[in-house]
């Protein structure tokens, strides 16, 4: 038996995947820990995991925070910047006293502190991502959200890319300082960027992501292992209610709208604009709203449309027609595993280069949050409806992405790479 510190930070998308990992390695005899955010203390408390606080400690509800983090300019910058590392010095002390009783350091992107640990203390140590983009390859080259014409250069070989990764290295050097000031104060010497190669470790890469969204490339760590995705939803329930199944069984599959649990707080004119698209189709629809929306909650909505908080996407989306939803990576992969086609918004962040390979996939339309409007909404939801290619494409997909296993694939790298007993 191992003691494994799971250190993550984020919102449920950054969050789900680490207790779900947590629960697989628990399965198999190890103590576990999962060091994140106070607000989710109860979240893995439920889960039967062991809970260690770090910072910063922000809610991912604030909605002044989120409306700064979903920026399509400025998302990025916000998160490292002026959120996590000027509080990186205080997440390392936060786990300093963790350091005697822990085996293993997993890390996240965020997670700047744990490299540092780990190099300080001599502890073994693995890290992760969660979607493709956190490689940034030059050979599958990301779609970053003021950029998506990117797509469009892939054809002039691997040059954009290369001249996109120095771009980027210089823009983003400074936000990172407090974290090699840490180093300096640690004895450390200087590492490569924690944003970059320096967020990877030199003993295990754990892409936490289906190989249907992202396969190896040439200048990906050599030590990478795609194992799947680490699906985990129970916070949004363990069963569809009551009202949700009464809905279900009266008419066909409906249209669900979903923005995860960070864009749903800065939807725009989403859920209007969806409303007028679903009654110009004549189409049934479910809307998941949050439960930060109590005015949509007491609305009144025609009979065609359910507007409830939440619901488990692991049971509700593979009983709809379409669905419509931000496309962050966890959001996006319950669609892909239910075999459902999918309406891409993309808001920030990671959003546009998993509505990308979505649409790579031949499973997706995209319409961008700045361009979500009734008619072309409409137009693009009859589409995914009617042309069967789109559903053939979603089951092909979905059969890959259920055969993967990837909790079994992650624990199996983890004890294979660290010699851990059961």
């Amino acid at each position: 038996m191992a003691r494994i510190l799971i250190a993550c930070w984020g919102s449920h998308g950054d969050v789900d995947p680490s207790i779900g990992l947590g629960l697989g390695l628990q399965a198999r005899g190890h103590q576990v820990t999962i060091a994140t955010m106070p607000y989710f203390a109860p979240v893995v408390a439920a889960a039967g995991l062991d809970f260690h606080p770090i910072p910063p400690e922000v809610s991912p509800t604030d909605r002044a925070i989120v409306s700064r983090l979903m920026s399509r300019w400025r998302g990025a910058e916000y998160i490292v910047k002026d959120l996590v590392a000027p509080q990186v010095a205080a997440m390392h002390a936060a786990l300093l006293p963790r350091v005697r009783e822990t085996d293993l350091f997993i890390s996240h992107p965020l997670a700047f502190a744990v490299p540092i640990l780990a190099e300080r203390y001599g502890i073994p140590w693995a890290s992760t991502v969660l979607s493709p983009i956190s490689f940034f390859s030059a050979t599958d080259l990301p779609i970053f959200p003021p950029a998506p014409w990117v797509r469009h250069v892939e054809r002039l070989g691997t040059w954009p890319g290369r001249f996109l990764a120095r771009s980027a290295r210089v823009i983003s050097r400074w936000w990172t300082r407090p974290v090699a000031a840490l180093r300096r104060r640690e004895g450390l010497s200087p590492a490569p960027s924690p944003l970059f190669e320096g967020q990877h470790s030199p003993q295990l890469v754990l892409a936490l992501f289906s190989k249907v969204l992202g396969a190896p490339q040439p200048d990906w760590p050599s030590n990478v292992v795609v194992t799947g995705q680490m699906f985990h939803d129970a916070a949004h329930g363990t069963a569809l209610t009551p009202e949700i199944e009464r809905f279900l069984s009266e008419g066909p599959a409906p249209i669900l709208f979903t923005l995860g649990s960070s864009a749903v707080l800065t939807p725009g004119p989403f859920w209007a604009e969806s409303l007028a698209a679903v009654r110009a189709l004549g189409q049934r629809a479910i809307f998941l709203v949050g439960p930060e929306n109590p005015e949509m909650l007491r609305a009144s909505y025609p009979p065609e449309v359910l507007v409830v908080e939440r619901a488990p996407h692991s049971l509700l989306m593979p009983r709809c027609a379409v669905v419509v939803q931000q496309c962050g990576v966890g959001t996006l992969m319950q669609a892909l595993r239910a075999g459902v086609p999918t309406l891409a918004v993309p808001f920030a962040n990671d959003q546009p280069d998993n509505a990308y390979r979505a649409e790579r996939l031949g499973v997706a339309r995209i319409v961008p949050a700045p361009r979500y409007r009734r008619q072309r909404v409409a137009v693009a939801l009859d589409r995914l409806l009617t042309d069967p290619t789109f559903r053939a494409a979603s089951a092909r997909v979905a059969a890959e992405v259920r055969a993967e296993g990837g909790v079994d694939g992650a624990c199996d790298a983890i004890e294979a790479t660290f010699a851990l007993r059961r």
